[in-house]
């Protein structure tokens, strides 16, 4: 299972624009359940740390392979949403990693 993280600041001039930006980015991607083939599980979550390295959103997936990952980020669902949330967002990080099961 390949598991991608991504942590987002969001746009805006005041606590509730970011609120805004944050819930707007959320919904999207809560949109996704279910129509992305190979999309096991997603989650995202809107921080609520205002302290200044904290990112203000972060998105947890899961994944069944390394191809259902590389599919995901070319889906048409996906690139719509990107493209969409695009303005809504200042700094983006990421990170992919394969989860290794204990037997």
């Amino acid at each position: 299972m390949i598991r991608h993280i991504v942590m987002w600041d969001v746009r805006g001039d005041t606590p509730e624009e970011k609120a805004g930006a944050a819930a707007h980015i959320k919904a999207g991607f809560e949109a996704l359940t279910g129509r992305i083939p190979g999309l096991l599980t997603l989650e995202i979550g809107i921080g609520r740390s205002r302290i200044d390295y904290a990112c203000d959103l972060v998105l947890q997936s899961e994944f069944e392979s390394w191809q259902a990952l590389e599919a995901y980020a070319t889906h048409p669902e996906h690139l719509r949403l990107r493209d969409a949330v695009a303005g809504l967002r200042i700094a983006r990080h990421q990170v992919d990693y394969a989860v290794e099961t204990v037997d």
